[in-house]
């Protein structure tokens, strides 16, 4: 860098100083100075904010880093675009860093201004627009970050009065399961008593046990049939319970076509007592098979509960560290069973996860909002009908995670705007379009990984790229 003589004139032929007065320009000659470089860096992101530059002339390009990756946001050579510690009016009430690098292509000329006489320079000469300024840049910050609570708020009231739903379904379940329960329990007490005084053998009751448990054996085995198949098969056994004259055949032929009884086995059945005790033999396996069906669903209702419970524990990432070692499985399939009753029945979920893919380091309870975030877009976008994939894959260094949907696709004129912070397609109301902007900070800013979309009608697929490793600045807990 070669420091060369500051002309007033010259300024003033920037469109950034062309309103000045000239004592004005005399102090900007006085304060800064206009700097010569070469091809190379001018100043890189993340270091401390020390100097504002302004071309004038030669040739710039900005990046900004994005993951691990410096991406191009702007080349160009329009003399008087400026750069650098612009933010530095705020003081110390943001963090004063470069926000982006910039590197110079050719031999270049930068006016060049101190931070701290940039904060003196707004004070001092455009008190008014400096108030506007800060107005606008803590504003939009205090808006964006009341939205975005706002938002969370409300997908946290979805996902509570979902979650309370789909707990209600198993636990009533459960609680008629019980109830039934108990009915046949009486029932089989009171059958049993009748055993007991009744005209039955030892040869006759010894039988009468080992066709009980065969009959759980088959309630355990019984294949789902369609509703045709087992409308004839209770027409079949209703009839063959009829030709015997046994009591409420028609009640009972429904139990045992459930418990995966047939036609042979009601015949192993006759075979295994005499005649005179077959009618209460057949009542008593119809207590042991309901009792034992009514068990299977109380066991159900709860395992689902249970899951539930799991599930929840695991997206809200209860009791654990923010930042940990992580399956990507078990985040995506806790996210899934939360928004289960948001999604829908005429949602068809494809899984194709490639299980060999090892934990990642990660902000587990942050990745399960991308998820939310991703999969609700993608419901919504499909209005609740069609095809969700949810597809995992490495990517040399990264786990790629794709969500994917079968609705209308984004129109290309707005692709590039939909991380924007507000930028919403949906109706008003619903959507305050902070989804896709809050998700791009948290898989780029947090993560250090990416967020991109391709989109076609039919085909539009959202792909979070996640590294393997932890970045060095980030070290897990213990």
């Amino acid at each position: 860098m070669t420091q060369v003589p500051c002309s007033a004139s010259e300024l003033r032929t920037l469109f950034l100083f062309e309103k000045l007065a000239d004592d004005q320009l005399a102090w900007l000659c006085e304060r800064g100075h206009v700097e010569q470089m070469r091809p190379g860096p001018v100043y890189t992101e993340g270091d401390p904010a020390e100097c504002f530059y302004v071309l004038i002339e030669g040739a710039v390009v900005m990046s900004a880093r994005v993951g691990a990756d410096d991406v191009e946001v702007l080349r160009t050579d329009q003399r008087g675009v400026y750069a650098g510690a612009w933010h530095a009016y705020l003081g110390d009430r943001v963090p004063q860093l470069y926000k982006n690098s910039l590197r110079v292509t050719e031999l270049s000329r930068f006016f060049v201004l101190g931070a701290e006489d940039v904060a003196m320079m707004m004070r001092e000469w455009f008190p008014m627009a400096l108030h506007l300024l800060e107005g606008l840049f803590f504003g939009m910050q205090s808006t964006q970050q009341v939205v975005g609570q706002r938002e969370r708020l409300l997908a946290l009231g979805s996902l509570s009065a979902g979650l309370t739903h789909e707990l209600n379904n198993p636990a009533a379940a459960a609680v008629r399961a019980t109830a039934a329960l108990r009915e046949r329990v009486a029932g089989m007490r009171h059958k049993l008593g009748m055993i007991a005084s009744g005209p039955y053998e030892r040869p006759e009751l010894e039988s009468l046990v080992r066709l009980q448990e065969e009959a759980v054996e088959r309630v355990a085995k019984a294949p789902t049939l369609s509703p045709m198949e087992a409308t004839d098969r209770e027409d079949t056994l209703g009839d063959w319970l009829d030709e015997r004259e046994i009591g409420d055949a028609w009640d009972i032929a429904p139990i045992f076509v459930q418990a995966g009884f047939d036609v042979d086995w009601l015949e192993h059945v006759a075979a295994s007592v005499p005649p005179s005790v077959l009618g209460g033999a057949l009542r008593w396996l119809t207590y042991t098979v309901e009792s034992e069906m009514l068990m299977r669903e109380i066991e159900d209702s709860t395992s689902r509960i249970s899951s539930l419970v799991t599930a929840a524990k695991q997206y809200s990432q209860m009791d654990r560290a923010p930042y940990q070692t992580v399956d990507i499985h078990e985040l995506l399939d806790s996210t899934l069973i939360m928004l289960g009753r948001k999604i829908g029945d005429d949602v068809d979920i494809r899984r194709d996860y490639d299980r060999s893919l090892p934990p990642i380091p990660a902000y587990a309870a942050e990745l399960n909002q991308v998820w939310t975030n991703l999969i609700d877009n993608a419901v919504s976008a499909m209005a609740h009908r069609g095809v969700l994939s949810v597809r995992t894959f490495a990517d040399h260094d990264s786990l790629i995670v794709e969500i994917g949907d079968t609705g209308p696709g984004i129109p290309a004129e707005i692709q590039g705007r939909i991380f924007e912070p507000f930028f919403t397609t949906k109706a008003v109301g619903e959507g305050t379009g902070l989804g896709l902007d809050i998700s791009w900070r948290i898989v780029v800013k947090k993560h250090h990984g990416d967020l991109r979309v391709e989109s076609a009608p039919g085909n539009t697929r959202f792909q979070v790229r996640l590294p393997f490793v932890a970045p060095r600045e980030v070290t897990l807990p213990g």
